[in-house]
């Protein structure tokens, strides 16, 4: 049932370009209002949670979160 999908999920603050190691599997994106949008295609539901996993260990307030693709 698992396969890959694009995501886009959106945290408030700035996430700066030294953490782009860290979420390899996303593109890390400014946008204009203050927030963070990590953008790319996740392979499962376990490399999805693993990102959301990443977002809490950095403490980061999470906005949104959005399957882009079906």
């Amino acid at each position: 049932m698992d396969k890959p999908y694009f995501y886009e999920i959106r945290v408030a603050g700035r996430l700066s370009d030294r953490w782009s190691n860290w979420f390899a599997e996303m593109e890390i994106c400014d946008s204009p209002d203050g927030q963070t949008l990590l953008k790319g295609t996740l392979v499962d539901q376990a490399a999805l949670f693993g990102v959301l996993n990443k977002v809490h260990a950095l403490n980061l307030t999470l906005l949104s979160l959005n399957r882009v693709s079906s």
